[in-house]
């Protein structure tokens, strides 16, 4: 995993403190896209939600776990996608159908890909989460 991808060490960090079942984690490099993908991690019951705290660099988030991730990662490299491989996506990146989210970045903003699918927009994969 290479320290330039911000997104990639978090959520690295945050399977290493779900497997030792910690109950919160802080990760220190923020940005745009980690609130994104964390918002959605939120929003689907995988993450107890966020905290800032100040920092003497700037800020860190703090996250509750839940216990709910089994493994989450980035798709590396972040190849686009076409909405008819959808389906076949899901299949490489999730242990089941209907099981975990694959997180995508579209021309309206970052969704997961059953969002994007409803919509009718393609775009670029970023995450998944199961």
């Amino acid at each position: 995993m290479s320290m330039n991808n911000s997104l990639a060490a978090a959520l690295s960090k945050i399977n290493n403190a779900e497997k030792t079942a910690k109950k919160e984690v802080s990760l220190a490099v923020v940005s745009k896209t980690l609130r994104a993908v964390l918002d959605i991690l939120k929003d689907n019951l995988y993450l107890g939600g966020y905290s800032e705290q100040p920092e003497s660099y700037g800020v860190s988030l703090k996250l509750n776990l839940i216990g709910s991730i089994n493994k989450c990662g980035v798709i590396s490299p972040r190849s686009s996608y076409k909405l008819e491989d959808s389906d076949k996506l899901e299949k490489q990146y999730l242990p089941a159908k209907g099981f975990g989210l694959v997180i995508v970045s579209t021309s309206q903003g970052i969704m997961t890909l059953s969002e994007a699918k409803d919509k009718k927009i393609g775009g670029k994969l970023i995450a998944y989460c199961y």
